[in-house]
């Protein structure tokens, strides 16, 4: 089993979880993770050099996956996609959907993702976009940035993350710490961002999803 991971703040529990949870021992010495911007999980998935991931949720859209309604979900604001106002067009080589969602909402300048977005974000709020608080402005619904997708163990899949999502996930202050000297943020600023991340695709998610892939017709960008 191999099984992709975002190194990005906002997989944090789901990293936390996997990594303490008590699997059935044929699962835990034959699971490998590797870690990876979206972009590259999609790749990895698409060529099965993994069996599992949360993934772009325009890429999670190819009929050749199984799916969870487990993903990347905020709602109103993310603070971690951006648009940079007043600059030059530009994608961000990291993420199909944050790259696809600029352009549903007609927004040009450079497309900024992850935990190097944040930063800028809390640093100068007035100097970007966020796309996910623009998205609900324009749908008032939430929005969802990747999916778990699967092509092999999906059943083995399936029992952990139903378990993950049920599962009320502590982060130990050694790990906050850790994080902290890494990202350049301080714990106050993860946990606060945390709080905006959810992973349960519940009736308006899948609304929203529903809404994004007919507007980039599912076209894998």
């Amino acid at each position: 089993m191999v099984f992709g991971k975002i190194d990005y703040l906002n997989l944090l529990p789901l990293h936390i979880y996997l990594k303490k949870t008590p699997f059935p021992s044929y699962v835990k010495q034959t699971t490998e993770y590797k870690k990876g911007v979206p972009s590259k999980l999609n790749r990895s998935l698409y060529y099965k050099r993994i069996d599992a991931a949360i993934i772009s949720s325009i890429e999670s859209g190819r009929k050749k996956y199984k799916t969870l309604n487990i993903g990347i979900c905020a709602n109103k604001k993310v603070k971690s996609v951006l648009v940079k106002k007043h600059s030059q067009s530009k994608e961000d080589a990291s993420s199909a959907t944050s790259n696809a969602l600029a352009k549903v909402l007609k927004q040009k300048g450079e497309v900024i993702i992850g935990d190097k977005a944040l930063k800028l974000y809390l640093q100068n709020p007035q100097d970007y976009i966020d796309l996910c608080e623009l998205w609900y402005e324009k749908t008032n619904l939430p929005f969802v940035f990747a999916r778990f997708s699967c092509i092999k163990n999906f059943s083995i899949y399936k029992k952990m993350m139903k378990k993950f999502i049920n599962s009320k996930i502590f982060i130990p202050q050694y790990i906050l710490l850790e994080y902290s000297k890494t990202r350049n943020l301080s714990q106050k600023e993860i946990t606060a961002y945390l709080r905006l991340i959810y992973y349960k695709i519940g009736t308006k998610e899948q609304q929203a999803l529903k809404i994004f892939l007919a507007k980039t017709k599912n076209k894998i960008l």
